[in-house]
């Protein structure tokens, strides 16, 4: 358990952003598997909102750019 009040605000804040960056995973699994399983002419329409799902959750930093950019080349190859 924690001992002092800065430890105790340290555990609440923990959970808070462990359970925001949660979500944003979810989300970005999610629009990757509607995007996967989409027939391959709605794929055009749906690779840019795609895409910015896949920017904003390396810019908030739940995944690295790396990886972003990994999975973007990825789900472009499926364009073709």
């Amino acid at each position: 358990m924690p001992v002092t009040k800065t430890v105790e605000k340290n555990v609440r804040q923990n959970e808070r952003r462990r359970a925001e960056n949660r979500a944003r995973k979810s989300r970005l699994k999610t629009e990757i598997a509607k995007f996967t399983a989409a027939p391959k002419k709605d794929k055009k329409k749906m690779y840019p909102s795609v895409q910015a799902v896949i920017d904003k959750t390396a810019r908030e930093g739940v995944i690295h750019r790396n990886k972003a950019s990994r999975l973007k080349s990825r789900l472009a190859k499926q364009l073709d």
